[in-house]
């Protein structure tokens, strides 16, 4: 069996340090020479294949700027891709677990020692400032080195226990599933799309990578470190192209065995329902994992450390402006500490620099112009359900750059059931909302349809005790932001209309993507 050493974090690079910069700075310059302007191409057993369109990747900082291209996948793209994926899986099935987690090992030192250059790339496709990046690199790098431990515990028959009989022999063997299809989102490119492909794969899958159309190249990228690490082809076949329709023919395919999401509501819940509908031909019933949407809220009590619970809020709300499904949405403040909390979160915000990701701007540009739109039309509705405390447009440049910027924004006395307490927005907007006392400010916490993550500053032990049984979060945070989930340390995934608590990064995620077989032998 594999002998490596224990799982531990990745540590994150200190931005404090001028050499940590300066470093930074040095892969900037060298993405924009080698990787910036970059065409990827479909691939398909192994084989790379342009096609007549493409789709094209622009820098959200800067709009006039063309990141790179991927080709853009047909139907009939994505049917060669899922025959050419069940033929790879005959074989890939058979090597041994130890084997598999291997490559994923392999590839986690070359994302190592391309780092930066990862890092960089993210700054300029999508926008991330410097610790953005950064983090999320970690995180991929982590996902490839846990999943590859995790596996070792599925290795071989009788992995799992089972109760001794007298006069047999029996035993569970894990099998893996067969080809899936992943569907993973811009905001967490580098890592929710590695660890989405890592998990399946090292589990004996073979799986059809579809990245989001805003992060094509960072996709391709990974793409390629795999492939160096020696993942055989066809294993992984990469196939960018439009969600509904490459996605769509994918997801309700008869021999699609199982489905990894992470994005919106409105899309997860219609693939669970597709992939719920029996096909002609179709033997088994599909497996789906969703990881979707969150309206996350923060409760601020009367005996918190107003400090930290501050710097929580700054933190978990406009960390990449507020583009994460674990991002502080909701401030839920207690009435008596309402206006001082409130006060010294507004103060702090406009002190936020925004800006382009290569200068690390604390607040960089949203994603696109769908979003872009989206959130200019709830700042419009702002007014009309709170108090704008601060920013509150969507100003489309910053420091004469034209790019999706939106200024960080909070809104005051928001009412528990307002359209911007409730709808999942995906940028830098929060609502705060006043509670009359604690009671009141949980209920008002448990109030969404969703259930993603959550936190609670105060300093009151029975309170802490309540919320750990009865805040309705997947992922629950006392005293500190409710962001940066660290895989292998807290799993992360929600419940309700936030998904399917998977929990990614969890010492289960693998059993996701296998089946147990129990085998007996009389003696």
């Amino acid at each position: 069996m594999l002998k490596i050493q224990d799982y531990r974090p990745q540590p994150f690079i200190d931005f404090t340090q001028e050499e940590n910069v300066n470093a930074y700075k040095s892969a900037l310059k060298k993405v924009r020479a080698e990787l910036v302007g970059k065409h990827y191409p479909l691939i398909i057993d192994g084989e790379r294949i342009d096609t007549a369109e493409k789709l094209t990747s622009l820098n959200p900082c800067d709009t006039s700027e063309v990141v790179g291209t991927t080709a853009k996948a047909t139907i009939e793209d994505a049917e060669r891709a899922l025959q050419g994926a069940w033929k790879a899986f005959e074989s890939w099935k058979k090597w041994d677990m130890d084997a598999r987690a291997r490559i994923l090992l392999k590839a986690s030192a070359i994302l190592k020692r391309r780092r930066l250059e990862a890092c960089a790339l993210m700054s300029i496709e999508v926008g991330k400032n410097y610790a953005e990046a950064d983090v999320e690199v970690a995180e991929a790098i982590d996902f490839l080195e846990y999943y590859a431990r995790s596996a070792m515990k599925y290795a071989g028959f009788g992995s799992s226990e089972t109760t001794w009989f007298e006069g047999e022999e029996n035993g569970l063997m894990s099998l893996p599933l067969g080809v899936g299809v992943s569907i993973s989102p811009w905001n967490f490119p580098c890592a929710i799309f590695l660890g989405m492909l890592a998990a399946p794969i090292v589990a004996g899958n073979c799986v059809i990578a579809k990245p989001a159309e805003d992060s094509g190249l960072i996709a391709g990228m990974m793409v390629d470190i795999l492939l160096e690490a020696g993942l055989p082809a066809g294993v992984l076949q990469f196939l960018p192209g439009v969600g509904k329709e490459v996605g769509e023919y994918l997801t309700t395919h008869a021999r699609t065995r199982f489905i990894t999401f992470t994005g919106s509501r409105a899309v997860g819940l219609h693939i669970n329902e597709v992939a719920a509908k029996t096909q002609p031909g179709q033997k088994w019933i599909k497996k789906v994992i969703l990881e979707l949407g969150g309206k996350d809220g923060l409760i601020v009590d009367e005996t918190a450390d107003l400090d930290v619970a501050v710097t929580a809020a700054v933190q978990g709300a406009f960390g990449f402006n507020g583009q994460k499904c674990s991002a502080m949405s909701r401030l839920i403040v207690v009435d008596s500490v309402y206006d001082d909390v409130v006060n010294a979160f507004v103060e702090r915000a406009k002190a936020l620099t925004v800006g382009t990701g290569e200068e690390n701007a604390n607040v960089t540009a949203v994603v696109n112009q769908m979003s872009f739109d989206k959130i200019r039309g709830y700042l419009e509705l702002a007014p009309s359900e709170g108090t704008v405390l601060c920013g509150g447009k969507a100003t489309g440049e910053a420091n004469g750059q034209q790019g999706y910027y939106v200024q960080p924004t909070i809104v005051g006395d928001v009412k528990r059931d307002a359209r911007l307490a409730q709808e999942e927005i995906f940028g830098p907007v929060v609502s705060v909302i006043r509670a009359s006392d604690w009671q009141d400010a949980l209920e008002i916490a448990n109030s969404t349809e969703y259930g993603l993550t959550g936190g609670v500053c105060s300093r009151d032990r029975a309170r802490l005790e309540q919320a750990r049984h009865e805040f309705e979060a997947g992922n629950l945070y006392f005293n500190r932001k409710i962001t940066g989930a660290i895989v292998g340390v807290q799993p992360f995934g929600g419940y309700n209309m936030s998904g399917t608590d998977s929990k990614a990064g969890g010492p289960d995620y693998l059993a996701n993507f296998m089946q147990l077989k129990t085998v007996t032998e009389r003696w």
